[in-house]
């Protein structure tokens, strides 16, 4: 584990009026079990988060909006940070995050320390 980093993948989703059933949902969370347990077997999980879908947009003038920040019609679902060797490392894993086979995207990005 030594000169392991810290990397964040971010989830995002396709925007959807569609309400998933049960069993897409059971597959749902069957497929995000086995993929974050197997990061955690490997002692490479830091934490992961799911996002709600009730929000607000705050912008620089302090305006506020009442919904979530769409980019490509596409939004944040969650987060997962993870230790790897490398960003390449970081994106083999990311290859296996079921929400690219729900149609969405899974963006890498390193952490930087804060120095105070």
């Amino acid at each position: 584990m030594e000169n392991q980093k810290d990397f964040m993948l971010l989830f995002s989703m396709p925007a959807s009026n569609q309400i998933p059933t049960t069993e897409q949902i059971n597959a749902m969370h069957q497929q995000w079990g086995v993929f974050i347990g197997g990061i955690a077997t490997q002692a490479k999980l830091v934490s992961t988060t799911r996002l709600g879908f009730e929000g607000k947009c705050i912008d620089a003038t302090h305006s506020v909006a009442e919904n979530l920040k769409l980019s490509n019609n596409q939004m944040i679902s969650g987060n997962m940070i993870l230790k790897a060797q490398d960003i390449n490392e970081a994106t083999e894993i990311a290859k296996g995050c079921p929400v690219l086979k729900m149609g969405g995207s899974v963006e890498i990005r390193n952490i930087l320390p804060i120095e105070a």
